[in-house]
This record gives C-alpha cells, structure tokens and sequence, in this order.
C-alpha cells in the first residue's frame, strides 16, 4: 500500500490521505464483481431501468454534498458541479426508459424461420477515469453500461478518491446489489495487472494519449476490447458571416469552464480575415473579466486548476510558445496561488509553437489567422487530434459543408460542443477510437449475437 496526498486546489492545504489497495484488497473487489455479473445480468431491463431511476433520485438528493467533495477534490466551480451532477443524473434516467430500444432484439428477415440480433452483457468492464468531470465522466459509461447488463470496477484519477467513493455510496443508497459496482484506489502498474485478469473483460479509459497507448498496449496483448477518449485540440471555425456575439459567448464558456481542462473544450480558435480584428477584441475582452476566486463561490468566473504541476506545465507551454513567435494579448502571468492561472489568450500561433501542435490543458486560448475559408479548414484538420470542432457561420448548409470536411468524432455548427447521450461520443486520430453514449456507445461492451433459428 501506498499513501496518496490530496491537496485542495484552492487553499493549497493538504485536504485528504489515503492508501492505495494492496493484491487482497484488489482481489476482493474483483471476486464481488465477477460473482455479481451474472446476477446483474440476469435481471430484465425493466428491473435494470428501476435501479438507474434510484441512482438518479439519490444523486439529486446528494447533490450539495457531492458538489462540494468534487470543488474540493479538483476545483470545479460549485455551480459547474452542481450541472454536471444534474447532466449525470438524466443520463441515467435517459437509458432507463431507451434502453430497450438501443439493445432490444433485433427482428432481421432471411430465409430462416425466425433470425435476430440479441445485444448480451459480456461482464465486468474495467473503467479508468479522469479528474476534470470527476462524477460525469463516469456516469457517461456507468450507465449505459449497467443498463446493457454489464458489471464495472473504477480506478479514478489518484487526485478524486473521495468522488469514487461517493459515487460507490450513491449506488448503495440506490439499492444497488453488491459488487455491480466496485472502486479500486491503485497506481497504474497495479491497473495493468487488473487489466490482465481474466474476470475483466474489457476497458473503458478516458485520459491522456500517453495512457491511452499504454492501455490499448495491455488490452490488445490479452485480447480485450477498450474504448479510448484522449485529447483533444478542437478547432472553433469562425467564418466571415457569424454572428461574432454568440461566437464570443460561447467561445468564453468552451475555453474557460472549468479551468479550460476539458478535452472537448474549444482551443484553437481560427478566423478568416474578414472578421479576425473584431473578433479577437471582443474575445479579449470578454476574458477580461473573468475573476479567478474560491470555486464555492457564485461570484468567481475561473476556478483553480486542479494541481500545481498542470500550471507549471501549461505555463511553460505558453513561455515556450511566446518565445517562439506568438504574441500574448492578456493573462500569461501566473498568479500568486500555486494553481491559479489567469485567462490568457496568444495571437500570431503558427507551426512550429506548442500552443498550434499540443493541447493545452487550461485557460489559455489560441488564435490562428486563416487566409481563407478553405485555410481555415486545413487549419482545423492541421492536428494529430480529433474529437471535437465547431463551425460559426449564418448560414446552416454553409456550416454543415464545412462540418463535414473537419476530421473530428463530433462537428457543431453554431454551438458549444458537448457530450449528449443521444449522440455518440468519441474521437479519431490521436483522440481515440470507440464510443460511448447514444446506442453506438451501449453496445460497445455487448456480445451482438447472432440467432438463426430453422
């Protein structure tokens, strides 16, 4: 066992100790797990949709308590909290009542008396989840997921134990029977090794490219599927006909909610001549007034980022990338507090910066200046990343062709990219591959079976 230090990105104080598990703590939780599978996976969706409908209810009735626990885990803004854990909860109630039209059986006509597809839990589904949507991120598969019949185990991000742990109590209150849903508080060596056990199945991760390599590496060496949302650099398309103050509204909430560590956060913002001058002023000065401040409270406009290790890094990204040629506009000074870094916004980003070849995970926004449309569009695909984009135009057929020529797992035309679970969620290139949400990412983790019957 090892002991983690938790600090409160606010005071900078330490705010909680823990100790990793050792082999017969993880032994536990796995043996519940794969002696409940079967269990779980026995229930009908009817009795299924019955327990997500309580986790919903007890979410809502929790929710200031988790608020807080996930303000002081990471940093997120008290009201940012307070939506995710709403979102969270209606994503549950979604695939309560769609369940049975998602993974219901499918009558196919062939030659044979009756012949379907069947969608079958395939067990325990082992989830690596990140800091920065601490309860949403996994919700997001832990739904759908308990819905299809499956089973799941989670190691969280080291710096959200207690948000693993109360999302472990929230499914108790709901009545969850036992072990459908285990936590697990290890390092990442100790994670490969629950990867190779033969009661996992599969692998859900959402993180960095680097640990998205390493997971697929010892997925892929035992055969296991995984699913992978990584980064994400996503382009936000300005064109000449916008409207510059719905662009500027919502380009403030894309980049600088939650700190700006979202993946699918907009971070490069490239503009076509016609309106780069007056959008960048009023981009500008939007971020002007953004107050950095205690994330409990409602007054403060840009929370901590959750370490001071992801400042340092991010503002050496920036320094590396003024020191290249790009021209900083505001902010990019850090602040007195070890996490707190003001909203910063670079100009004249080229090939060659960091700020135009790497995600910057924080309150820093970059301008690209396109020659023209079609640049802008080369602009946006100029990137080993691709999750998600946006596009801002008047013209909707306008947006859509464009929409279309962007290599991203999700394009937006005219708003703020986000995950629904109605759609499909996921990324190409670097960001990833596989889904979740929606019917594509439910059966992501079932045997589709086929039955022919003569």
């Amino acid at each position: 066992m090892t002991e983690v230090v938790c600090i409160h990105p606010w005071t900078g104080l330490v705010d909680y100790r823990y100790d990793t598990l050792d082999d017969r703590g993880i032994e536990r939780v796995l043996q519940a797990s794969a002696d409940a599978a079967p269990l779980w996976a026995g229930l009908t969706l009817d009795a299924r949709a019955v327990h997500l409908r309580a986790i919903a209810a007890v979410l809502r009735r929790r929710k200031d308590e988790i608020a807080s626990l996930m303000t002081r885990d990471m940093g997120k803004l008290k009201r940012e909290c307070l939506g995710e854990i709403e979102k969270s909860a209606s994503t549950c109630e979604y695939y309560a009542e769609h369940a049975i039209r998602y993974i219901g059986d499918q009558v196919i006509h062939t030659e044979a008396k009756r012949s379907l597809v069947c969608y079958q839990p395939i067990g325990t589904v082992f989830a690596i989840m990140p800091w920065n949507f601490p309860i949403w991120q996994v919700m997001r598969f832990l739904a759908p997921g308990l819905m299809s019949g499956n089973v799941a185990v989670l190691k969280h991000a080291t710096n959200v134990p207690r948000c693993a742990d109360v999302l472990k109590s929230v499914l108790d209150d709901a009545g969850v029977p036992a072990g459908v849903f285990g936590v697990l508080h290890i390092d990442n060596q100790q994670a490969a090794r629950v990867i190779a056990d033969p009661r996992v199945k599969a692998v859900s991760l959402t993180g960095s490219e680097r640990a998205g390599r390493s997971v697929a590496a010892v997925a892929g060496q035992h055969l296991k599927k995984c699913v992978l949302e990584l980064g994400g650099s996503d382009p936000f398309v300005v064109l000449a006909d916008a409207d510059l103050d719905l662009a500027v509204r919502i380009a403030i909430s894309s980049r600088f909610g939650n700190a700006g560590q979202t993946c699918i956060a907009a971070k490069r913002f490239i503009v076509v001549p016609e309106i780069a001058d007056a959008f960048t002023e009023r981009f500008v000065a939007a971020a002007s007034s953004l107050p950095i401040g205690d994330p409990e409270l409602d007054a403060t406009g840009l929370a901590p980022m959750a370490r001071a290790n992801l400042r340092q890094e991010l503002h050496q990204q920036v320094q590396d990338s003024v020191a290249a040629g790009a021209r900083v506009l505001i902010g990019g000074v850090p602040e007195t507090k070890p996490t707190c870094y003001p909203a910063t916004i670079l100009d004249q980003v080229h090939p060659g910066t960091r700020a135009y070849q790497e995600e910057l995970f924080g309150p820093v926004a970059s301008i690209l200046r396109a020659h023209d449309e079609d640049d802008a569009i080369r602009i946006a695909n100029d990137t080993p990343f691709g999750l998600g984009a946006s596009v801002w135009t008047n013209d909707r057929a306008r947006g859509e062709a464009v929409a279309r020529r962007i290599d991203a797992g999700a394009v937006f035309v005219n708003a703020l990219v986000r995950s629904d679970a109605r759609l499909p969620f996921g990324g190409s290139k670097t960001s990833g591959y596989g889904r979740e949400l929606a019917e594509h990412g439910m059966r992501e983790f079932t045997n589709i079976k086929t039955l022919y019957i003569d």
